[in-house]
């Protein structure tokens, strides 16, 4: 609840936490302001706040804390901005266009470190889901065998040409998620392919046109492809990376360093709202139905309402329920911004050579992951927090990530650029 009285505020959770030491350092990290609680409010610095989004199923938790009112009970009210593209996004955050974005964890390590255009201090507030992405072939592909990965290594092989991936942004998820599935099934996508970066909601249209052989998107446009019979799934992210980090909110460090109790209060609004979605099934189709409007995603709600339960079929006749779909909250080990999952990134940023040198791993991580404003937020929306900030994970080629020995990591792979 918000304080306006100009007494002194009784001391915070966050106080406890820094005068205790509690949490291993928990407190250091990041940009927390100590100063931000003393003034006697921790009332939101700015009131109304401008959040980018791009039309994807995963913009839902943005979209439904605006719609629900989430925002309002933390005394903010999110303007949702949809935006054409990621370069768009990264322009506009960087230069204080939008406030916050619902964006590629990848883009906004990739801004921190000047790979992905202009460089900027960049800051990570919250993990918006899991899971639900995909890779999609076109049909001509699919006819020829290339239906998997193992498929489409054997058609490149055997019929030779230029083949050409769309990815979404050079740094971003879906690039990893695409580079990361051709590799493990022995393509190198630096030597053997030709990538190129589309905005997501065009890559059903670019594959009608002939344009490419497959892609790396978000739902609902993968499923898209398959309603329009003009490509098939040959696999999902989740199979790749099983509850792999995926979008971001994403902020510049100056903004949450000057705004800490607005970055707290959305953070708490969007942390509730995605707890919301996953409650139940009827809320699920509602989220469905309302970001399938055209303010929005602006699809058919069929696009949509499926793969978010975990139904899906591939487009050549298989179907099946996968537990693994997109999750927003699931009991709250969604959101938290585990240092391990920005340090993954830049491992595959180093192995594609888009860093030319090892960084310092977890000191980019604990700069850029906001876990101290993720705490506060999480207690203003009563959710439970983990106890280690680093995660373990399998990856599809049987590799484990556990952020332990980066470096030894990101040199492991035999196929890199």
């Amino acid at each position: 609840m918000t304080q306006t009285s100009p007494t002194p505020a009784k001391p915070t959770r966050r106080d406890f936490i820094r005068q205790a030491g509690a949490l291993g350092g928990a407190a250091t990290f990041g940009l927390g302001n100590p100063g931000a609680w003393a003034a006697g409010s921790d009332a939101p610095e700015k009131k109304e706040v401008k959040i980018g989004f791009i039309p994807l199923t995963d913009c839902a938790s943005v979209v439904m804390a605006s719609v629900m009112g989430f925002d309002k009970k933390h005394g903010v009210t999110i303007i949702p901005s949809k935006e054409a593209s990621w370069p768009g996004v990264r322009d506009k955050l960087v230069n204080g266009e939008l406030d916050f974005a619902h964006v590629l964890y990848g883009l906004i390590y990739g801004v921190h470190m000047g790979t992905a255009g202009p460089k900027k201090d960049m800051a990570v507030l919250m993990n918006l889901n899991h899971n639900g992405q995909a890779i999609t072939l076109s049909k001509k592909v699919a006819d020829k065998g290339g239906v998997d990965g193992a498929g489409l290594a054997k058609l490149m092989a055997s019929d030779k040409r230029e083949y050409t991936f769309a990815q979404t942004f050079p740094t971003g998820t879906h690039a990893m998620w695409l580079y990361y599935w051709l590799a493990a099934n022995g393509v190198n996508p630096m030597k053997d392919a030709k990538v190129i970066t589309v905005p997501p909601p065009q890559m059903v249209a670019n594959m009608r046109i002939g344009n490419m052989d497959g892609f790396c998107v978000g739902e609902p446009w993968n499923h898209r492809a398959i309603i329009d019979g003009i490509g098939v799934t040959a696999t999902t992210t989740q199979d790749i990376w099983k509850d792999h980090p995926e979008k971001v909110l994403g902020t510049t460090a100056d903004f949450a360093k000057k705004n800490p109790n607005t970055a707290r209060a959305v953070t708490a609004a969007i942390l509730e709202a995605g707890k919301w979605i996953d409650a139940s099934l009827s809320n699920k189709n509602k989220m469905a139905e309302t970001i399938a409007e055209k303010s929005y995603v602006n699809t058919s709600v069929d696009a949509i309402n499926q793969r978010i339960l975990g139904r899906y079929q591939n487009g050549m006749g298989k179907t099946w329920d996968d537990a693994n779909y997109m999750k927003f909250f699931n009991d709250g080990s969604v959101n938290f911004p585990y240092l391990s999952d920005g340090m993954w990134f830049l491992t595959q940023h180093k192995r594609w050579g888009l860093i030319k040198d090892h960084p310092d791993y977890l000191g980019l991580a604990k700069q850029i992951n906001q876990i101290d404003i993720y705490k506060d937020a999480a207690t203003a929306a009563k959710v439970s927090v983990p106890k280690d900030v680093m995660r373990t994970s399998k990856l599809m080629d049987g590799t484990v990530w556990d952020g332990k020995d980066p470096k030894k990591y990101a040199d492991s792979f035999k196929v890199k650029a």
